[in-house]
């Protein structure tokens, strides 16, 4: 895959180590969740690994040519089956790496009938270098791991290199709307998307909470907690 973004950083060299954006998680599946892993991810799941061949076939993966929201950490799916339901023109690509939170969202699939959703696991950032540029009409980073600690800000998702990467994929007018309820790292990721010479704000500093964006038990958490949630919203120029 040629690319032509002018970013030098959009891209890694294979010798390059990588930093992982994620903890691994672990957590026990209840015997539905096992089952419908097991029955279910053939059908909706894409393996990710930092081998995949490139470019990935979108049309071929949903079966039809719509426009493509990546999901960068969708947790229990709970948030992306809502925004699938109401959102049935675009397909929804859901990445994660919590294995009951993959095997809920696959559940949640078949009990709504979404044809529209497919469920990577693995590391989001393998997928995107794979996918064509221009190819996603929006991707979606929520409550990404804030890493609060200074020397682990390095493997914070919305950095610059990894910002380039990702407006590189994006379809012209396409959007990346990040939230987060960590003020600190909002203001980071406010920053670093500001910088980026692709991408254009579209709200002016915090955007209003969209309607879109379903409210989940993390969010409310976070609200209870006292600590809000800002939204970013960009859009590459």
């Amino acid at each position: 895959m040629t690319s032509t973004d002018p970013n030098p950083a959009a891209t890694v060299p294979p010798h390059a180590p990588r930093i992982r954006t994620f903890h691994p998680r672990r957590g026990r599946m209840s015997d539905r969740q096992v089952d419908d892993l097991d029955r279910l991810w053939p059908a909706y799941g894409m393996t990710i690994t930092d081998d995949l061949a490139a470019p990935v076939d979108l049309a071929a993966l949903f079966g039809r040519r719509a426009p493509v929201v990546l999901e960068i950490g969708s947790g229990m799916g709970d948030a992306t089956a809502e925004m699938a339901i109401g959102d049935p023109n675009r397909d929804y690509l859901a990445v994660e790496v919590h294995t009951p939170g993959i095997a809920n969202l696959l559940g949640l699939v078949e009990r709504h009938g979404l044809g529209n959703v497919r469920v990577g696991r693995g590391d989001a950032l393998d997928l995107v270098r794979a996918l064509p540029e221009g190819s996603l009409d929006a991707v979606h980073v929520f409550f990404p791991d804030p890493w609060p600690k200074s020397r682990h800000h390095k493997r914070r998702i919305i950095q610059p290199a990894h910002v380039a990467l990702l407006r590189s994929r994006l379809a012209p007018g396409g959007t990346l709307h990040c939230a987060t309820d960590w003020a600190e790292y909002a203001e980071s990721m406010r920053e670093t998307l500001t910088a980026d010479p692709g991408l254009a704000d579209v709200h002016g500093r915090y955007a209003p909470r969209p309607a879109h964006r379903p409210v989940t038990k993390f969010e409310r958490r976070a609200l209870a907690a006292g600590r809000p949630v800002l939204d970013l919203i960009h859009r590459r120029a």
